[in-house]
């Protein structure tokens, strides 16, 4: 009996090393990750851009990591942070960054562990906050290709980097602006939203990338900052805004699982992140938070009013006990409970494998 068991579990195994064998080898190479979207993964792009003023680049940003603000919009480190640290590799500098040392001869050349491309308060539409002079999606993924058109990342690190994609929050918070009225209705603004991501994966795919991580909006309408519309609810989440997002997310699931076949050699997984916060939010106890509504830093209801850091701001006395860092971003602890969620997680939290065995993928250019 026992060697029938034996024998069943050496067929299912043979069988799934099979299967996985015709898209992938194992074996650990990633020396590099590029990343891409808004305030999530901002770490300083926006400081680096004299026109923009979406900023983060004054205390108490950073004060519980980094002990100074770096121009990400929390308290310490984000996701890219901690995945980063995870596979062993530095965190990426900011885009802007690496190309002022080079102009200045501070730098050689561009890092070899990746680049993060990603601006606080872009969105995947072109017109999202463009008054705030941020870098939508598009050019950066036109800074991307050019830094590849020029040499300075050649094939073979793309095909062996990871690629993280988060945006999208911004397109729908603005959406809701009372002074702007929508000339869409939702769904078809969530399919032109999905049309601009839908382009961009194409493009990373024809570059040559591989191992792809498009990480779903949390629910953006619990965001302490929605107590700024009129029409939202301070009480609860506004539903509609909720909507639309789970809405976006469901095709971006989508998206994600036409990768392999529509671009054999390339793989893309689905961080479920909507999923994971309202994880946190259900039982927070249990996950080392003591509020899941109010921001630790700003001011007015919900200290949804203010951005942390401005003239009249109030802090929380433990900052980490908090789901929401200021009016729209989650504190560092969140993130990395986040992190450990994507990277070793289950098919619940990301799929269709986690980033822990996307990363000891190497996929094969058929």
């Amino acid at each position: 009996m026992e060697r029938v068991k034996i024998l069943q579990l050496l067929l299912v195994t043979s069988l799934l090393v099979t299967i996985m064998s015709r898209s992938c080898v194992l074996g650990f190479n990633v020396p590099s990750i590029f990343i891409f979207g808004d305030s999530i993964f901002d770490a300083g792009n926006n400081h680096y851009n004299k026109n923009c003023t979406a900023q983060a680049d004054f205390p108490p940003y950073g004060s519980n990591f980094f002990h100074r603000p770096t121009g990400r919009f929390t308290n310490g480190r984000t996701v890219a942070d901690f995945i980063s640290e995870f596979i062993g590799i530095p965190i990426q500098r900011p885009f802007l960054e690496a190309q002022l040392e080079l102009v200045n001869g501070s730098r050689k050349e561009y890092p070899a562990n990746g680049i993060n491309f990603a601006s606080a308060g872009s969105g995947v539409l072109r017109p999202t906050n463009q008054d705030m002079g941020v870098t939508p999606l598009e050019d950066q993924l036109q800074q991307f290709k050019t830094l590849v058109q020029q040499n300075h990342i050649n094939k073979t690190q793309i095909q062996q980097s990871l690629f993280f994609f988060e945006s999208g929050s911004n397109d729908i918070f603005s959406y809701f602006y009372p002074f702007d009225a929508p000339t869409l209705t939702p769904d078809a603004y969530v399919l032109a939203m999905l049309n601009q991501v839908r382009n961009f994966v194409d493009q990373i795919c024809k570059l040559g990338g591989h191992r792809i991580a498009l990480f779903s909006l949390g629910p953006v309408g619990c965001v302490p900052a929605r107590t700024l519309l009129p029409s939202a609810p301070v009480n609860k989440c506004y539903g509609k805004m909720n909507k639309m997002v789970k809405n976006y997310n469901v095709g971006l699931e989508s998206l994600a699982k036409k990768v392999p076949t529509k671009y054999p050699g390339s793989f893309a997984v689905y961080g479920a992140m909507y999923k994971t916060v309202q994880i946190f939010r259900a039982n927070p106890a249990r996950y080392g938070f003591s509020d899941v509504t109010n921001a630790c830093c700003g001011d007015g209801t919900l200290r949804g009013l203010l951005q942390c850091g401005k003239e009249g701001y109030k802090l929380c006395a433990k900052p980490n006990e908090y789901l929401f860092w200021d009016y729209f971003h989650p504190s560092e602890h969140t993130y990395k409970l986040i992190s450990k969620a994507l990277w070793n997680g289950s098919h619940t939290r990301i799929r269709p494998v986690n980033l822990k065995t996307l990363a000891n993928m190497t996929l094969i250019q058929n």
